[in-house]
């Protein structure tokens, strides 16, 4: 059996609170600073985000998507 990183020290990456994501957004997930993402697309609960350092996709939860502030 593989435990996490999350799951051995206890790290939560959903957010306690209300935010509505859409396409276009600029996020990070979990309490991290970064990598930050590009919200492609959202679909019920889950987020199609692109890794706007290197260009990888990936598809994540929306309740761990949390919103960057404009620079």
């Amino acid at each position: 059996m593989q435990v996490s990183y999350s799951d051995l020290f206890a790290i939560k990456h959903e957010r306690d609170y209300h935010e509505e994501i859409k396409a276009g957004d600029f996020v990070r997930t979990g309490p991290n600073l970064f990598p930050h993402y590009e919200v492609i697309a959202v679909h019920g609960d889950k987020a199609w985000v692109r890794n706007v350092q290197n260009g990888l996709d990936g598809v994540t939860n929306v309740n761990r998507c949390r919103k960057m502030e404009p620079a």
